[in-house]
């Protein structure tokens, strides 16, 4: 499948040294990576895998502790980074390495933009070159060595064909006029950082249907919580595989006291009941018996676009023109069959604009997630419907 091209692995620094000097050359290459999301507590970066012209590479972060000579190269604007779906990668390399990608190309986010259906990478390397690509390993765990040569054949895949899509959908995009439209979304994703395993104190309240319990249901989800996160770090797993979210909040909103209580919330024959039962109940009884206040969550700072003006409209109101938006976009999307959902603007980006109502384009430019193309593509029809929808 990748003919004569050599594959490189690097597993020592001064491997890693000559790749950076090397990359640091070339006018583009491509970039992806493997973690172990579904199988850790805290997920990390298990591979690394870089493809340029002539040759793939392997960069395995699990033997070369010390990444950081990639870190200018990553960040240099004139060199093209070009990924499939790069928003993990971004924030993951980030994370963990505390890399910056800029001069990124993304196929995905050009597929979306040229309205493709099937927009998966598979999906695309089968559609220009014929080639059918094995996902056997899409959910495997990346941390586990050593890796088998199938494991290599596949990582490599997911960068060898790269750099061909970013040529054919840049001349793609230049034909249906949506290049600059790529290029600032782009810009948007380099700017992603992580926001997955919290180290806040007070997450528990943000389980689905938490809102819903009572200060008394609150305190024993408060408990449960902190013993899942316990159990998840001991067994270093994803704290959704160790208990799910639902059960601690039915837990907490049913609140029973003995074993056969506990039946009628977790099956007395599954595997959780065993490990946990026992813990259940003792975290439940801890809640129960807590006297206290709930302690008050310190309010998040969150940098905000400093709007002119308020929210100018909420609840029914804004939904009936969040309705009537999405009307609007299907009808220009009608016009048009190269246009999508995305290459338009999406629902949240509509709802925004619904809560928003922005009279002028300048109210419009600063309606956070929207875009300067959408602005200079739709601005003037957008605002003229809004100027005719009834709130």
């Amino acid at each position: 499948m990748f003919e004569d091209v050599p594959l490189v692995t690097i597993v020592d620094f001064p491997g890693l040294e000559a790749l950076a000097r090397h990359l640091a050359t070339l006018p583009a290459f491509g970039i992806d990576t493997e973690s172990d999301s579904s199988y850790a507590y805290q997920e990390k970066v298990c591979l690394l895998q870089i493809s340029d012209l002539e040759r793939d590479y392997i960069i395995d972060p699990l033997l070369v502790k010390d990444l950081s000579p990639l870190e200018a190269v990553f960040g240099d604007p004139d060199v093209v980074k070009v990924l499939h779906g790069g928003d993990y990668d971004v924030v993951s390399l980030n994370r963990d390495f505390g890399f910056e990608i800029h001069g990124l190309f993304d196929t995905l986010l050009a597929a979306q933009l040229l309205g493709m259906e099937r927009i998966g990478l598979a999906d695309l390397i089968g559609r220009h070159f014929g080639i059918d690509i094995d996902k056997a390993f899409q959910r495997h765990n990346w941390s586990l060595r050593p890796l088998l040569d199938e494991h290599i054949e596949y990582a490599r895949g997911d960068t060898h064909y790269l750099l061909a899509l970013r040529e054919i959908m840049t001349r793609e995009l230049l034909r249906v006029g949506r290049l600059r439209h790529h290029r600032e979304e782009c810009r948007f994703l380099e700017r992603r950082r992580w926001s997955g395993r919290s180290t806040d104190p007070f997450a528990w309240m943000d389980l689905k249907g938490a809102s819903d319990l009572d200060e008394t249901g609150m305190q024993v989800l408060r408990a449960l919580w902190s013993y899942r996160e316990e159990e998840a770090r001991r067994m270093d797993r994803p704290v959704y595989k160790v208990i799910p979210d639902d059960v601690l909040v039915e837990l907490s909103t049913v609140r029973p006291r003995t074993e056969r209580e506990l039946d009628g919330v977790v099956n007395p024959k599954s595997a959780m009941r065993r490990r946990h039962g026992r813990a259940f109940l003792s975290r439940i009884g801890a809640g129960l018996a807590e006297t206290g206040p709930l302690p008050e969550r310190t309010a998040k700072k969150e940098e905000r676009t400093k709007l002119p003006w308020r929210v100018r409209l909420r609840g029914r109101a804004a939904d009936r023109v969040f309705a009537d938006l999405k009307l609007w976009r299907n009808e220009v999307i009608s016009r048009d069959s190269s246009l999508s959902s995305f290459s338009v603007a999406s629902n949240g980006t509509l709802r925004q604009i619904a809560q928003m109502r922005p009279r002028s384009l300048e109210e419009l430019k600063l309606v956070p997630e929207v875009r300067r193309w959408q602005v200079a593509d739709f601005g003037d029809e957008l605002l003229d419907r809004l100027n005719v929808i009834d709130p």
